[in-house]
């Protein structure tokens, strides 16, 4: 398996796949109710089953051209991840994701991690849309989001319904073009 460094801290991207089912499980154990405030991640993958099925569903995607996941690790220990939770490569479009776990929070990881799979999007596959879909409460993500340099198009009030309650999502994007300028500054 390949492995991409996020840096000199132990840190690196790599794919999940559905033969790690049992340590993704074990992640969102560690994790379940940081990750689960804002997205249903956690909630989907309750056990060893459901949790080969959610990589089994992006191994799919992956074939399909549809959408990756990639996990975050930290000295070899799978803390969060990225994803593009759809692709439309006729449209060039996309929806990036994130999750941690509360270990991994506050190191950049998500920040750096969603850089690599941006750029691999947009120069590789050509993206020209990338999408980063958030809870309006959920400020460490938003957070990522302008780090990126993603530009807010907007608010979807009501738009989810997660654990009960009916959420706000932010809509917020950046175009090839931006990405490109913003890199070169960088």
């Amino acid at each position: 398996m390949f492995a991409v460094s996020l840096g000199d801290d132990g840190a690196e991207l790599c794919p999940l796949e559905p033969w790690q089912a049992e340590e993704f499980l074990a992640h969102m154990d560690r994790g379940r109710e940081h990750i689960g405030r804002y997205v249903p991640l956690p909630d989907v993958v309750a056990d060893l089953e459901s949790s080969r099925a959610f990589l089994q569903s992006y191994a799919d995607k992956a074939a399909a051209d549809a959408g990756r996941i990639y996990g975050i690790r930290r000295d070899g220990t799978l803390v969060g991840g990225v994803l593009f939770r759809t692709m439309d490569i006729g449209q060039g479009t996309a929806e990036a994701g994130c999750w941690l776990e509360p270990s991994a929070v506050g190191r950049g990881l998500v920040t750096r991690a969603a850089r690599l799979i941006i750029d691999w999007a947009v120069e590789e596959r050509g993206i020209h849309r990338v999408e980063w879909r958030v809870a309006s409460a959920n400020e460490a993500s938003i957070a990522v989001a302008r780090r990126l340099g993603m530009t807010r198009e907007g608010v979807l009030r009501g738009e989810y319904v997660h654990r009960g309650q009916r959420l706000d999502a932010e809509v917020w994007a950046v175009l090839a073009p931006e990405w490109r300028q913003a890199r070169q500054v960088r």
